[in-house]
């Protein structure tokens, strides 16, 4: 099912390709460019390097036409899939597969020497892109693997949760504090809810005493007249001696 998920995508295209017949290789050395002839190459079209999953392909294409000449399927890189000579950046060696499990070795080259490093380029990204999604599938699997963490609550377990001046814990809730204006705390009543009002200080009542004004004294007669009227009229029920002295006492005085 997930082979029928996978869809092709084009790493590269290269509108020049140039194919050779190459002879066996002689030794372990490596494959030599300059033992190929280069000026009379076999066959010319254009490269395409695909992807599909895993595995990317080198197709060799008509020009005009688009129709396959030779594909190599490439499943590692480097690998005995694609190999570079040793005399030159700019040919390669690839193994060309049918669909009947036969292959061969072909030598490609590129005039343009930008193009055989775009190839090359193209080859290295894609497998460092399989890597990368192999290690990132592996530590996914083994992340399964692990025992998983039980994080839920146990019965009767209970958390205690402080939020500012309000703490929570077995679903009772304390009361606030009671604040005042300026953000000043404010003292509980006392027991009874009575409040005593304390008696004011000595200086209210000092400041409060009004002291009468002194009675002016005189010696004219018309004031002793006066004064003698005014205290005949306010006590108009008394005796006159009573009177008579009450005056004196003020005259002397």
């Amino acid at each position: 099912m997930a082979a029928e998920l996978e869809y092709e995508s084009v790493l590269c295209v290269k509108p020049d390709v140039s194919v050779y017949r190459i002879p066996p290789r002689a030794s372990n050395r490596g494959y030599r460019a300059s033992d190929w002839k280069l000026d009379q190459p076999d066959w010319t079209g254009r490269l395409r390097i695909t992807s599909k999953g895993k595995i990317a392909y080198i197709k060799l294409e008509d020009k005009v036409s688009g129709e396959l000449f030779a594909q190599a399927p490439v499943e590692q890189y480097p690998g005995i899939a694609v190999e570079t000579v040793t005399d030159s950046s700019r040919y390669f060696v690839i193994r060309i597969q049918d669909g009947t499990g036969r292959s061969a070795f072909i030598g490609i080259g590129f005039t343009d020497r930008g193009d055989a490093f775009d190839f090359n380029v193209s080859l290295q990204d894609h497998f460092k892109w399989v890597k990368q999604e192999s290690e990132i599938s592996k530590e996914s699997q083994e992340m399964d693997n692990r025992p998983k963490l039980d994080l839920g609550f146990k019965e009767g377990q209970t958390i205690k949760l402080s939020i500012g001046n309000i703490t929570t814990k077995k679903g009772g809730v304390s009361k606030p504090k009671t604040t005042g204006a300026g953000g000043l705390s404010l003292l509980p009543p006392p027991p009874g809810g009575k409040v005593t009002i304390p008696p004011p200080s000595s200086s209210v009542a000092i400041s409060n005493h009004v002291t009468p004004p002194p009675i002016p004294k005189s010696n004219h007669g018309g004031s002793d007249a006066a004064l003698f009227q005014t205290r005949h009229h306010s006590h108009p029920t008394g005796s006159s001696s009573e009177h008579w002295q009450d005056i004196k006492d003020r005259l002397e005085e």
